[in-house]
């Protein structure tokens, strides 16, 4: 954890001992009374917390916190229901680089079971998400949708926004070579592993899609979307 996240309601109350975050202060930074170390509250500050007092049962923490991190340019990513290893990779690594929004979607080609994992129904996607934003040292984690078909997803898309469906088949150009302005609202949208049918490619097009590739190699799914995430944080220059 290179930023420890704390939700809103956890920093009036000591941290439990059992809890992983006290784990990790204890045993891995090693901190000890008097102590500080990097922490946040999820979509909000960062500052430091320090360590006032440690029994057998809990952790004391004071807190002194900054100002919120500046707003990322909006990146959203639309995709076909994946298997659930794969959900768990991106919404991890896809709130590393930055992501505003997932929307995790029925497709025609898709696997409608993966939407019935456990990861869906047990909160283990949020807890994901702050992974990630941990990792980056950020506050911030992604609104996140699942379960809805393709059309409910693109109604509810920011108006003024560059959209780019990736597409092995159907695509003029490589990801690469699109527009993408800096601060601009970006939306991405990815197939299942068995790509869009006709029907999805019609519907992505009537709502201001256009379609790229990622070259003319076969990728698999989380690979498609990291590297199309970095493509456009780099456009949005971000990296």
């Amino acid at each position: 954890m290179n930023l420890i996240l704390f939700e809103a309601g956890e920093i009036a109350r000591p941290l439990p001992r059992t809890d992983a975050r006290a784990v990790h202060i204890i045993d891995v930074l090693r901190r000890t009374v008097g102590d500080a170390f990097d922490v946040g509250i999820v979509n909000g500050a960062r500052g430091k917390a320090t360590v006032v007092g440690i029994a057998p049962e809990s952790l004391a923490l004071r807190f002194a916190w900054g100002e919120p991190p500046t707003p990322l340019p909006a990146l959203s990513v639309i995709i076909g229901l994946p298997r659930p290893q794969t959900a768990r990779d991106l919404l991890r690594d896809g709130t590393s680089l930055g992501v505003t929004e997932f929307h995790f979607v029925r497709t025609e080609k898709g696997d409608p079971n993966y939407g019935q994992s456990t990861l869906w129904s047990s909160g283990e996607w949020r807890r994901l998400l702050i992974a990630g934003a941990e990792q980056a040292f950020d506050t911030r984690i992604p609104r996140v949708t699942s379960g809805h078909s393709v059309l409910e997803a693109l109604a509810t898309l920011p108006a003024e926004s560059v959209r780019i469906a990736l597409d092995n088949y159907e695509s003029p150009a490589a990801l690469s070579q699109c527009h993408v302005l800096a601060k601009t609202p970006v939306v991405v949208a990815l197939g299942a592993e068995r790509g869009w049918s006709e029907r999805e490619r019609r519907a992505l097009r009537e709502h201001g899609f256009r379609f790229a590739h990622l070259g003319s190699r076969v990728l698999r799914t989380e690979t498609a979307a990291i590297a199309a995430l970095a493509i456009l944080r780099a456009k949005q220059g971000l990296m």
